[in-house]
C-alpha cells in the first residue's frame, strides 16, 4: 500500500464513506462540508483526491458518481499502524507491542478483553496452521 497523508477534510470525508457506503457529492457534503462551511466541490476535490491515493473509489450512477471506501477502516488503521512501525528505526518489537498494550488498556476492560481474545484466537489458527 502507498504511504498516504490525509487533510482533515479526507479524515472527515473517508469517516463519512465508512459510516455510509456509497454515497454521493451532495450526501458528503451536507454531512461533512456544510457545517465547515466549505463548498460541495471543496468536498468533491476530497473525494477525488482519496479515488487519487488508492483509498476510495466512484462509480457512475446517473449523471453522478457515487463513491464509496476501498478499505475497511479496520484495513486502513491496520496499514497506518504497519506503516509507523516501519519508519521508526531501531525500535524493537516488544516496544511497540507494550505500547499498544498500554493503549487498549486505557481505552477500556472491555477493550483489553478483546485484545486477549484475538491473540488467543491467532495462536489457535497459528497451531492449526502449523499441523
Amino acid at each position: 500500500m502507498r504511504r498516504h497523508m490525509l487533510g482533515r477534510l479526507e479524515v472527515a470525508v473517508l469517516d463519512h464513506l465508512w459510516s455510509s457506503g456509497l454515497a454521493e457529492v451532495r450526501a458528503v457534503h451536507a454531512a461533512v462540508g456544510a457545517a465547515r462551511g466549505i463548498s460541495p466541490n471543496t468536498v468533491h476535490s476530497a473525494l477525488e483526491r482519496l479515488v487519487r491515493k488508492g483509498l476510495a473509489e466512484r462509480r457512475k450512477a446517473g449523471r453522478a458518481y457515487q463513491y464509496r471506501a476501498r478499505l475497511s477502516r479496520e484495513e486502513w488503521m491496520a496499514h497506518g499502524l504497519e506503516r509507523l512501525a516501519s519508519e521508526v528505526p531501531g525500535t524493537p518489537a516488544d516496544t511497540l507491542i507494550a505500547a499498544f498494550v498500554d493503549m487498549t488498556e486505557r481505552a477500556g476492560e472491555t477493550q483489553l478483553a478483546e485484545l486477549e481474545r484475538r491473540v488467543r484466537a491467532r495462536r489457535r489458527r497459528a497451531r492449526k496452521e502449523r499441523g
